[in-house]
């Protein structure tokens, strides 16, 4: 319990540290994920422009941020489908 209230007590600095524009462009990069998603039926196939707006929304994020597990999953996973 210790180590669940100190974790979360860390990320919640973290979050704090960050700026603005980071934030936003984290929220913006999810929420286009999700609505390409919702979008298809099958296999994800993404146009170039569901390719484009990650990729540009995340050279917003600080470096240290872009090799998070969801947005180099979902840049990585519009690489390959292109």
């Amino acid at each position: 319990m210790i180590y669940l209230l100190a974790t979360r007590t860390f990320v919640w600095l973290a979050l704090l540290c960050r700026s603005t524009a980071a934030k936003n462009a984290e929220i913006l990069i999810l929420r286009h994920e999700v609505t390409v998603l919702h979008r298809q039926v099958t296999t994800p196939k993404p146009a170039w422009p569901d390719r484009a707006l990650p990729a540009a929304l995340a050279r917003l994020l600080p470096q240290r941020l872009r090799g998070r597990q969801a947005v180099a999953g979902l840049i990585n996973e519009y690489r390959q489908a292109a």
